[in-house]
């Protein structure tokens, strides 16, 4: 058996076997506008929140083994769509993610990261799909493992120095950022409902930070994000270089950094 757990669609547990959603839990964010607008959610709900992780099993292989590993953007301002521009510009050498059916993986194909990175919710633990590992590579994934700091040592092992790092931790953050410094680029994710430590932990040490449904991230964003984009929900950039890169990112999708919070944001923020 083949399991997967993750947070998805308003943080609320999930479970998947064998491509079988077997378990949904209860929400701690009733409504997010992203699902409003692209899926037609109005309230999650056990109902809703399993059609939709039933509609990415049909629609993508997600958790099996008939995963489609590429993709092109999907959001204009996604954290996944900013490493793909990195990458592809050649200004990270390679990402380091999570996927399901591997675990925390090295890559360096753009529309693979999208591919990975712009499909799935907030992975908790995976187990190995054979067919997404040998997609991914097997010398480039932690099987079954989902650890970002060890990531970044196998990215490094293979020469990849230049590192852009999804994390939802604030101690992995201050790790990373003490035993590398520059030589990695953190993208804060899956930040609904972090702690005030975490929040400042985060800010301190990633250089983009996602609001999602997070009070404690848009509370410290007022002071100390650089720049925002997105009114919904927002993404922050906490340092000179995730500012560039966010400017380099709106160019290309001709949009405008925001100003201020849209009404329609996600409820409860947690």
């Amino acid at each position: 058996m083949v399991r997967h757990v993750m947070e998805a669609l308003g943080k609320a547990k999930v479970v998947v076997e064998d491509g079988k959603v077997v378990e949904v839990g209860k929400p701690v964010v009733e409504y997010c506008p992203l699902f409003k607008k692209y899926r037609g959610i109005d309230k999650f709900d056990e109902d809703s929140i399993r059609e939709n992780i039933e509609f990415r099993i049909r629609d993508f292989g997600m958790c099996t083994s008939s995963r489609s590993m590429y993709m092109d953007d999907f959001l204009s301002f996604g954290i996944s769509e900013m490493l793909c521009l990195a990458v592809g510009e050649g200004l990270l050498d390679a990402a380091v993610i999570a996927s399901d059916g591997a675990g925390t993986c090295v890559v360096d194909d753009p529309r693979m990261i999208q591919g990975i990175g712009g499909r799935i919710s907030g992975l908790v633990s995976v187990e190995v799909v054979p067919e997404v590992v040998e997609s991914i590579g097997a010398d480039r994934t932690l099987a079954g493992e989902i650890d970002q700091v060890r990531g970044v040592e196998l990215a490094r092992e293979l020469g990849f120095n230049r590192l852009g790092v999804t994390l939802t931790g604030g101690d992995d953050a201050a790790e990373l950022r003490r035993r590398y410094g520059d030589g990695v680029m953190l993208f804060a994710v899956h930040t609904t409902g972090v702690d005030e430590d975490c929040a400042v932990k985060l800010f301190e040490n990633c250089d983009i930070v996602t609001g999602c449904a997070s009070l404690h991230i848009r509370g410290l964003a007022k002071d100390k994000a650089l720049l925002q984009a997105g009114d919904k929900v927002p993404v922050y950039a906490a340092s000179l270089k995730g500012k560039e890169l966010m400017e380099m990112k709106l160019k290309q999708a001709g949009k405008e950094p925001s100003t201020k919070d849209s009404e329609d944001i996600p409820r409860p923020l947690v």
